[in-house]
């Protein structure tokens, strides 16, 4: 339900975060670590399932509204997508044409 903005003392500017302020250009970083990244903290610290899962959720469009900034590996089996910024030492490489075979 829709709230006044009288009932809230403060109010702050929404501010995201440009991959580049967050991200170091030499690491590559799964989803998790990054979720914790946006939020302030350190990409190995212990979490709640419950609050993982949000801050996950909160994650994903972040990661899809910066495509043209960032690269991702090419999992192997069950190993997670790590991503990381594009930089001219290390640029994206074209996609094959048989990459889904």
């Amino acid at each position: 339900m829709p709230r006044p903005k009288s009932d809230f003392e403060t109010l702050y500017p929404y501010r995201l975060y440009e991959p580049e302020e967050i991200l170091d250009p030499d690491l590559m970083y799964t989803v998790p670590e990054i979720a914790r990244l946006l939020q302030g903290l350190d990409p190995d610290v212990e979490l709640d399932p419950e609050t993982e899962e949000s801050l996950v959720r909160w994650t994903v469009p972040w990661l899809m509204t910066h495509t043209d900034d960032l690269v991702i590996n090419d999992p192997v089996g069950d190993e997670p997508g790590y991503f990381g910024v594009e930089s001219d030492e290390r640029p994206a490489e074209e996609i094959p044409e048989d990459a889904d075979e």
